[in-house]
């Protein structure tokens, strides 16, 4: 863990070109449960190799966006697209395909309390990847949970962990698939500062190493600002503002502000 912290501290900070390749992209998206009208009309691209963050108050929709890109909700209006194609059209087979590539990381981590934690890492191995060979099952396993820092809890059971370490065991079960596209629900929900930071680091660093897009759903803006390489405001259903840390840090709108206050 040592290791991943200090590579982490040594990283250059990373540019994403314009030109660089558009591996999602939200087109006029909207989105309501009922009469809640959540959101209006979101616009966003997510360039290949980018942490973007997407900041904003609870209940504005930051999720619902993101779970329109996995394919878990579909939106009411507008255009879903994930490496070029539209993710509401997709054939269940297809969907199934894209799921492997776009890694999903809930709140909860979303762990099977009944396994313990490297049955939870073999899981999606064995039932997603169809993977048979036991020996290379468990390299893998014990691959992630050293990128983790957590070897040693691999015959644990989730209600053994702190929810630190949950977090980060979660994070190791969906990187163990490889995805190319990373999407963090509020990864740092319910921790301490400490523990938030080691989490946010710990997201660049495997970002870093596995070379994945990520979009970063968070309130916490220690979080944002160790992992975003771009920023997105969202705010009554749109995106207000966006920038980088340290432009909207300087942002002379109100509700920009108030993140950074």
């Amino acid at each position: 863990m040592e290791e991943l912290k200090e590579q982490t501290k040594n990283s250059e900070p990373k540019v994403i070109g314009a030109d660089s390749e558009t591996v999602v992209k939200l087109e006029h998206l909207k989105k309501s449960f009922g009469t809640n009208e959540v959101l209006k009309d979101i616009n966003m691209e997510l360039r290949k190799g980018q942490n973007l963050v997407v900041l904003g108050r609870s209940g504005q929709g930051k999720s619902v966006a993101i779970k329109c890109i996995s394919g878990l909700l579909q939106q009411d209006s507008g255009s879903c697209l994930v490496y070029g194609k539209e993710v509401k059209d997709l054939s269940e087979t297809a969907l199934k395909d894209l799921r492997v590539k776009v890694g999903f990381l809930f709140q909860s981590g979303a762990l099977y309390d009944s396994m313990t934690v490297g049955e939870n890492l073999a899981f999606p191995l064995t039932r997603v990847l169809h993977m048979s060979d036991d020996n290379e099952i468990n390299k893998l396993v014990e691959e992630m949970l050293d990128n983790v820092g957590l070897k040693e809890a691999i015959d644990k059971l989730p209600a053994d962990l702190s929810g630190g370490m949950r977090k980060r065991i979660g994070l190791a079960r969906t990187l163990i698939m490889k995805p190319e596209i990373m999407l963090y629900d509020e990864p740092t929900t319910g921790l301490d500062p400490i523990t938030s930071k080691e989490i946010s680091k710990l997201i660049l660093t495997m970002q870093k190493k596995y070379k994945t897009s990520s979009i970063i759903i968070t309130h916490d803006m220690a979080c944002a600002k160790i992992t975003a390489d771009h920023i997105m405001i969202l705010n009554d259903g749109v995106f207000i503002e966006e920038g980088s840390f340290e432009e909207l840090e300087h942002s002379k709108n109100e509700m920009v502000q108030g993140f950074f206050k």
